[in-house]
């Protein structure tokens, strides 16, 4: 499952081949101008939160601690389901 907000990228003729010769791939498009819907308007927002303290020297001081970052959050199911359960969206939808 993929869910997409409406970017030109990611509805261009491409990028609708890549998915359509993918019939395992489910593509769930978002409202355009609704990143509240966006589980990764929060993500972001919960990283850039954490990222108040470290003083990185560089850009790939940055990007290392961003990485660190989000490796965290993918051993936290509990924080990754709160992300989508703020946007409305389920992982199951039989919990409905």
């Amino acid at each position: 499952m993929l869910v997409w907000d409406n970017v030109n990228s990611h509805v261009d003729a491409r990028m609708r081949s890549l998915i359509d010769t993918r019939p395992w791939l489910t593509v769930f498009y978002l409202p355009t101008y609704a990143p509240e819907l966006n589980p990764m308007e929060i993500v972001w927002s919960h990283l850039k939160r954490g990222l108040g303290n470290p003083a990185p020297c560089t850009l790939d001081d940055l990007a290392a601690i961003i990485h660190s970052r989000l490796k965290q959050m993918q051993y936290r199911p509990d924080l990754l389901n709160a992300f989508l359960a703020h946007t409305g969206l389920v992982t199951d939808p039989r919990s409905t």
